[in-house]
């Protein structure tokens, strides 16, 4: 079954046209952008108001920038993970879905990865601020460890296994 992670298509059902399958992909892949937004959309806000916090003025500039790249970064997967829908609908009727699919996926990956990096340096700042640089340094880097190996080598690993055998 395809997800965000991979973009070959399912096996048919026995009796899936092309249509419905690309129908089905595209509500799949749908389905989990509704899932992800909703944390982008959190961490986005929390981000916007960060800079009117009474303490902001105490950051370094070190802390400034990983804010600024935490706030970009939350912006692009924003933009990355809400384009399909907005394709979706642009090109509605146009005779579209195989690219609108395939462009969606990619979409959605790269969406992913600047979440994974905006939600790494928003620890990074928020670590730095409160602890010292090392400690900031091994929450930040025990956070994209994390990311990786679940969102990302874990579904490559079983992309990679044979499938279980059906019974």
């Amino acid at each position: 079954m395809p997800t965000a992670a991979d973009p070959r298509p399912a096996p048919p059902a026995d009796d899936e046209t092309p249509d419905e399958r690309l129908n089905r992909n595209l509500d799949q892949l749908l389905q989990e952008l509704r899932i992800a937004l909703p944390g982008v959309q959190v961490l986005f806000a929390f981000l916007l108001v960060v800079p009117f916090n009474a303490r902001f003025d105490e950051v370094t500039s070190r802390e400034r920038l990983l804010y600024g790249v935490a706030l970009l970064t939350a912006a692009a997967a924003s933009a990355f993970l809400i384009a399909p829908s907005v394709h979706h609908r642009l090109l509605f009727h146009q005779h579209r879905k195989p690219q609108v699919v395939r462009l969606a996926n990619r979409l959605a990956v790269a969406g992913m990865v600047c979440l994974v990096a905006s939600f790494t340096t928003a620890i990074a700042l928020g670590a730095s601020f409160t602890f010292s640089t090392p400690i900031a340094t091994v929450m930040a880097s025990a956070t994209v460890a994390l990311f990786l190996v679940v969102w990302f080598l874990l579904p490559f690993w079983l992309r990679h296994r044979p499938p279980p055998k059906r019974s």
